[in-house]
């Protein structure tokens, strides 16, 4: 465990680092002229400070701050729904402080939606946002487990926070991509889903026909400490459900942690990929494979080598890793085992032709 002393410097250099980036985007806006309509209203000091003191209880610190400091950014119509961002997906971002303020809009909706709202939506429906024309759309709803996500990301926290016109929500990360690299190359940062001419509707919504249990896994990894793992099947979940979209069951891989802000967006999604077999296998179905079998995996060409049972430990390894915790989490469509690290992606078997 850290020291103390080393604790507080770390909180004080990131409190610093928040304070910085909003001055930032504060300047950026009183430099560009703003083409989007923003009517500022007038709000009481006491509902935002409430907001942001619920926001940092949670975890939210970024927004947190954000919002404690310039709370116009979020609040400039008369009814206001926030979906606050984990802080870990806006930490790790290398973005300037103008497409951040853009995505923060992106994330802020001029209508007041409790989450008894966005449940009983229809799935598909397309909500306004204050980022120019841009929507966003409500992707998935399970009534049964009260669950809902838009833009494919897990409404995590919902109700977070409920006061007269202002909705809160905490969602597990950001509704478009964090790569400012599509802006270098002429790209808005900002992909949002395409809605029928009646602004209601979103043409990707994702197959019936896969019904892997998305929302229910990452869901549970979240809730059960493995954090960034579900961070980063849920910012790659848009290729997996492109690609494969008669998926019907698989067994994931879950190592302890991902240093997620190590890896670009293309390899962390490989990453993701590598650690994601299309297909359900139990301990026991594991168990009964001879040694040297190769597994399939959602990355292309790279399957995984199951190595076999180690005698003297009865531990299962796979590509010379141990499954410490089989069968950790499991469903008549998903499988997930613990092991003891990640996968490396240098040392992939030979690709089966």
């Amino acid at each position: 465990m850290a020291p103390p002393c080393t604790r507080w410097h770390a909180a004080v250099y990131f409190s610093m680092a928040v304070i910085l980036a909003f001055i930032a985007i504060s300047m950026t806006l009183r430099s560009q002229p703003n083409n989007e309509s923003s009517q500022s209203r007038p709000i009481s000091r006491f509902v935002y400070l409430g907001a942001s003191r619920t926001l940092r209880r949670a975890g939210f610190t970024v927004i947190a701050t954000l919002l404690q400091l310039s709370p116009e950014l979020f609040f400039s119509s008369a009814t206001t729904t926030l979906f606050a961002i984990k802080d870990s997906a806006i930490s790790n971002s290398s973005l300037p402080p103008r497409l951040l303020k853009n995505l923060l809009r992106y994330h802020t909706s001029p209508l007041r939606l409790s989450f008894e709202h966005l449940v009983n939506m229809t799935q598909g429906t397309c909500l306004p946002t204050l980022y120019q024309n841009k929507k966003i759309a409500v992707t998935k709803i399970d009534e049964k487990e009260r669950s809902v996500e838009i833009n494919h990301v897990l409404v995590s926290h919902p109700n977070l926070f409920l006061d007269g016109p202002i909705s809160i929500h905490g969602v597990l990360g950001p509704f478009s991509a964090l790569d400012p690299r599509d802006v270098n190359q002429g790209w808005d940062i900002i992909q949002s889903p395409a809605c029928d001419a009646n602004s209601n509707m979103v043409s990707d919504v994702p197959d019936a026909k896969n019904m892997v249990e998305w929302s229910r896994i990452i869901r549970l990894l979240s809730s059960n400490g493995f954090v960034s793992f579900a961070v980063g099947l849920n910012s790659v979940l848009d290729g997996i459900l492109g690609d494969h979209k008669g998926l019907k069951s698989v067994t994931i891989f879950l190592p302890p942690s991902l240093e997620l802000e190590a890896y670009p967006s293309p390899l962390l999604e490989k990453i993701v990929r590598f650690h994601i077999l299309p297909q359900r296998y139990t301990t026991r179905g594991l168990e009964s494979m001879p040694a040297r079998t190769l597994l399939r995996t959602l990355l292309h060409d790279q399957p995984l080598e199951f190595t076999g049972t180690l005698d003297f430990m009865k531990e299962l390894v796979v590509n010379g890793v141990k499954i410490v915790a089989p069968d950790i989490f499991s469903s008549n469509r998903f499988t997930v085992h613990g092991i003891s690290r990640a996968f490396e992606l240098d040392h992939l078997p030979t690709p089966v032709r």
